[in-house]
């Protein structure tokens, strides 16, 4: 059981980390000389980077993406410090439920935020706002970290119901 719990904890580090480097990194999606996120458009050449703005055409879809990416990693971390919580504080057979719906829920807004990401690239990339060819591209690490974190979320949340009926 022991094990288990180890195994867990290091399964939920690396999701919460994949949630953060998703997030945070600028390569959701790359060309040649350019790379971008939800955040910002850098050119790799010239190490000049211009934030995303409401003169984006489609902005709302952005601040979309980012509030989930957002959501979820807030509700990894908490997940963790409730599922760290429950450990030492419940009973048998009432342990991680809670944090199982918690891992959900984070599961879901990677979800949300990696699909609406991946439905509305093509609009994202064609904005007038962009000084740069940025629909030459292609999905970078980032993007498919997210995707990953989604599996892993996904996952972890699903061993935490498991895990409540284990002795």
């Amino acid at each position: 059981m022991l094990i288990l719990l180890a195994f867990i904890i290091v399964f939920h580090i690396t999701s919460a980390a994949l949630l953060f480097i998703s997030t945070i990194d600028n390569a959701w999606w790359v060309g040649d000389n350019f790379s971008t996120d939800v955040w910002r458009v850098c050119a790799t050449n010239t190490s000049i980077c211009m934030a995303i703005t409401d003169e984006f055409n489609e902005y709302q879809s952005i601040q979309a993406v980012q509030a989930t990416m957002i959501l979820s990693t807030i509700f990894c971390c908490v997940a963790f410090l409730v599922f760290i919580l429950q450990l030492f504080r419940l009973k048998q057979g009432e342990r991680f439920v809670l944090t199982s719906v918690i891992q959900l829920l984070s599961c879901l807004c990677v979800m949300i935020a990696a699909s609406i990401y991946t439905d509305r690239h093509e609009e994202l990339h064609q904005s007038r706002g962009y000084r740069m060819a940025v629909s030459e591209g292609q999905y970078g690490y980032s993007f498919v970290l997210a995707w990953i974190a989604f599996a892993f979320t996904l996952i972890s949340g699903v061993m935490y119901l498991v895990l409540r009926k284990r002795k």
